[in-house]
């Protein structure tokens, strides 16, 4: 496996995904390749894939292939890219919603609570706000809603306060800051676990991973050709709520539109009813794998 990150339920993603050795297909999270290498291992001489990454880091993994293009780009743009190499659509589209070892293993990137660093968080750090702009800029209440919305947190309006409060006497600007502020908010039987949701919270505020990820699920739908297939992998219940919802209904909602003849309007139909698990050695060998769940969808 690559030392730049781990894939994860690796064979049952691809295995759903790659029905015509022949056919357009799209990694729309590329990472460190490992996805997008086991798909071209699959396809023939005539099969083609096209993968994207907004982290510059992730380039420098890209496979030397003529079958392969890597786009750096936000994956919300799939259909447009679409559009423009894959004319009469995707035979399938994958998506790794989790973050890359390399992304938290990289201390200066700032993603993980394990190492002092900048708090960066950005998947493409050409520009955009940092997580230090976001915990030193947006008011109070503004922090106190992505805590509760995007990291679930029950106690979202205490960490909201501590952190208004620190950095009105320092500016927090480091991940060492950051959990100083928030320590007396830390449950003392889980203070790992409380500290990865926050962290996560701010992640998906920094990269926008919600408003992305609507994005991508409706171009992905527009995208694939009739019969082709969606295979998404989550790592939190908010992201995998969205893609169980839109592949049921067609919104992230998950409010069903039907025709005058009681028919769904939804593109996407389940291929299977629950979510694919990694096994018990899958996360022996990879404990970020846990939390994965599969999710694969057909065109219809």
């Amino acid at each position: 496996m690559s030392e730049y990150h781990n894939p994860v339920l690796l064979h049952p993603s691809v295995d759903a995904l790659v029905l015509n050795p022949d056919g357009f297909y799209a990694d729309a999270t590329f990472g460190g390749g490992g996805h997008s290498r086991e798909i071209l291992s699959r396809l023939s001489p005539k099969g083609r894939l096209m993968a994207f990454d907004r982290d510059e880091d992730a380039l420098a993994q890209a496979p030397d292939d003529p079958r392969f293009i890597l786009i750096h780009n936000n994956f919300r743009f799939i259909h447009n890219y679409t559009l423009l190499h894959a004319e009469g659509g995707l035979d399938g589209i994958l998506a790794d919603l989790g973050v890359s070892s390399h992304q938290f293993d990289t201390a200066e990137r700032g993603f993980s609570f394990r190492f002092n660093a900048p708090l960066d968080m950005r998947m493409n750090r050409q520009g955009g706000n940092t997580a230090a702009d976001i915990v030193n800029s947006y008011t109070q209440e503004e922090l106190e809603k992505i805590f509760r919305l995007y990291g679930e947190l029950d106690n979202a309006r205490r960490v909201a306060q501590l952190v208004a409060t620190a950095r009105a006497a320092a500016p927090i600007l480091t991940t060492d800051d950051l959990d100083r502020a928030i320590a007396a908010a830390l449950p003392t039987f889980a203070e790992h676990k409380y500290l990865a949701k926050v962290y996560q919270a701010l992640r998906i505020e920094v990269n926008e991973e919600m408003r992305a990820l609507e994005k991508f699920l409706s171009g992905a739908a527009a995208s694939l050709k009739k019969g082709g297939r969606l295979a998404v992998i989550t790592y939190h219940s908010l992201e995998d709520r969205m893609v169980k919802n839109f592949i049921r209904s067609g919104n992230i909602g998950g409010e069903e539109e039907k025709d005058v003849f009681g028919r769904s309007s939804a593109p996407l139909k389940a291929v299977d009813r629950k979510p694919i698990l990694p096994d018990e050695a899958e996360i022996a060998g990879n404990t970020r794998a846990r939390s994965a769940k599969l999710r694969i969808a057909e065109r219809v």
